[in-house]
């Protein structure tokens, strides 16, 4: 089937859709509801109004970027810095979107910057694995990103409601939920030694690069150097 013909098929919101995106979705659901509950708490005592803090997981949807700006703003950083910062965080996204865009063929522009707005580490990796198996359900792929986007901004409202009861959400652990869940997802998609290969080299380009200080650039100098060299060995098994 033609990617274009899956994305005007998808388009008509089949009834099933949003049930087996819940499904699929869940894992995910899993680890924002904690975390997003911990940003919460945290987003009120630095000094946000519940509604800001709210409207930030809304508008922003950004995990690690909203818990980084939290600490920025208690620490009292500029907006402009806690804005550079952020952006060089996310940075790694158009990684992301690269990654996924062959399989986005057809699609209105509109419709790829809805995705593109909801579009996490955590969604990515669902994506990656389910459009290895097939051309990308529209509705389907679309209610995944809108239920884990409704997951976070539910848990960061948990989160508003309880800061009051809660002196510190870091003896709770509850920032462990997220990589757990996101470890979970990218298991499923290793496929072979390149992939173990791909994914160990990152983890200690990143550690190294943090090391030495490189900051918020390791995650993305790490996943285009670990990047190249799956791109490489993988040129040099098929010769």
């Amino acid at each position: 089937m033609d990617v274009r013909t899956s994305a005007l098929d998808g388009a008509r919101w089949a009834p099933g859709a949003f049930g087996e995106a819940l499904r699929q979705a869940a894992p995910i659901v899993l680890g924002y509801l904690p975390v997003g509950f911990a940003y919460g708490v945290l987003a009120l005592k630095t000094g946000l109004s519940p509604l800001n803090a709210v409207l930030m997981s809304a508008l922003v949807f950004a995990g690690s970027a909203q818990l980084i700006a939290v600490g920025l703003l208690a620490a009292g950083a500029s907006p402009l810095s806690v804005a550079a910062t952020t952006f060089v965080v996310n940075l790694r996204h158009l990684l992301m979107a690269a990654s996924l865009a062959p399989h986005l063929r057809g699609w209105p522009a509109s419709r790829l910057a809805w995705f593109g707005f909801q579009l996490t580490d955590e969604t990515f990796a669902l994506h990656s694995l389910r459009f290895m198996q097939g051309p990308p359900r529209v509705a389907q792929t679309l209610w995944i990103n809108a239920v884990a986007h409704g997951a976070w901004v539910a848990g960061s409202a948990l989160g508003v409601a309880a800061s009051a009861a809660v002196a510190d959400v870091r003896p709770l652990g509850l920032d462990y939920a997220l990589p757990a869940m996101f470890i979970a997802l990218v298991v499923g998609q290793v496929r072979g030694a390149v992939h173990v290969l791909v994914g160990l080299a990152a983890a200690g380009l990143a550690l190294g690069l943090h090391a030495a200080g490189a900051g918020p650039w390791s995650v993305i100098l790490a996943t285009l150097g670990a990047a190249a060299l799956g791109t490489g060995v993988s040129a040099w098994t098929r010769r």
